[in-house]
């Protein structure tokens, strides 16, 4: 593909889904909400965008009440639309889900209740799956053993770095203070960890609302729920759930920067388009003529005269 403007592209690129929330015999969430069909939406979108992304990442509570059916028929739906991408899928624990079941359904192993921890190679690019959940409780919180786990594995830094995609976020919440029940505890733990290595961003969930912030100086990027979000700016709501406004992030990798794309999951009217099949004309243009032709006001393709 011709290079446009003044960036390569990215070395990697990931997609990070979040709070899918199944639940088993596809029944809906709240009785209304259609946490399948939203998925298979994002996913299709993903499939007709061209994009190959080298992995999906679920940063937890995959499934709503942690049921083996559940997880089966997420992975029924996940894998294949990943197997088309020619991405591996990387599941990472929340509150939600329960981890015998979780480790059971989505590993094929006999199942353990030990926390959930798994770091992947992505040609360079390492991804650490870190369980932030407490058996029985909704806030988050990193065992001792878990953290020199962590340690170990940043002792030996990735080619292209590290993410860590966990769970609860490390961040505070401005604008939802009833979550702050239910945030990570011990975060200054956390933060002695990493900061200083070669971790170069933070996949969340949680919250179902998408949102940025730095922990340790460290990028932290949340993705909204694929199942439902929250409505922020109701006051008279301390948590507000909406069927609305559900996305995904696409994350692109660069050698020196990351950045984080939030994808709507819709099937919203179109307005206005300039379609694919410009592309190999704009290519047999030099830089020059493209400036003129799409960047100048009074080009003949900003007047509308021309259509070809």
């Amino acid at each position: 593909m011709t290079q446009l403007g003044q960036y390569p592209d990215p070395q990697h690129t990931i997609v990070h889904l979040s709070d899918t929330h199944f639940l088993s015999d596809g029944a809906p969430l709240y009785g209304s909400v259609a946490t399948e069909k939203n998925l298979q939406r994002a996913l299709a979108q993903l499939e007709r965008s061209g994009l190959r992304p080298e992995a999906l990442v679920f940063t937890g509570d995959l499934a709503d009440l942690g049921e083996p059916d559940a997880y089966r028929r997420l992975r029924e739906l996940v894998e294949p639309a990943a197997d088309r991408l020619g991405a591996k899928v990387i599941w990472v624990m929340g509150n939600h889900d329960e981890r015998l079941q979780y480790s059971k359904s989505l590993f094929d192993t006999e199942g353990s209740d030990a926390p959930q921890d798994r770091a992947y190679d992505l040609d360079g690019l390492r991804v650490i799956s870190l369980d932030t959940t407490v058996p029985g409780y909704h806030h988050g919180a990193i065992t001792d053993a878990q953290l020199d786990w962590l340690a170990e594995e940043l002792a030996t830094p990735a080619p292209h770095g590290t993410f860590v995609a966990l769970h609860h976020p490390p961040i505070p919440l401005p604008l939802m203070w009833a979550m702050e029940l239910l945030e990570l505890h011990g975060q200054e733990r956390l933060a002695t960890v990493i900061r200083g290595s070669d971790v170069r961003g933070i996949l969340g969930g949680h919250l179902h609302f998408s949102t940025h912030s730095l922990f340790a100086g460290i990028p932290v990027s949340v993705a909204a729920a694929t199942c439902y979000t929250m409505d922020l700016m109701d006051a008279g709501q301390l948590i507000a759930g909406v069927d609305a406004a559900q996305a995904f992030n696409v994350v692109s990798v660069y050698e020196d920067r990351v950045v984080h794309t939030i994808v709507p999951i819709s099937d919203a009217v179109p307005v206005t388009s300039f379609p694919e099949s410009h592309r190999a004309r704009i290519e047999g243009m030099t830089p020059d003529e493209r400036r003129e032709m799409f960047s100048k006001k009074e080009s003949a393709f900003n007047r509308g005269v021309d259509s070809q």
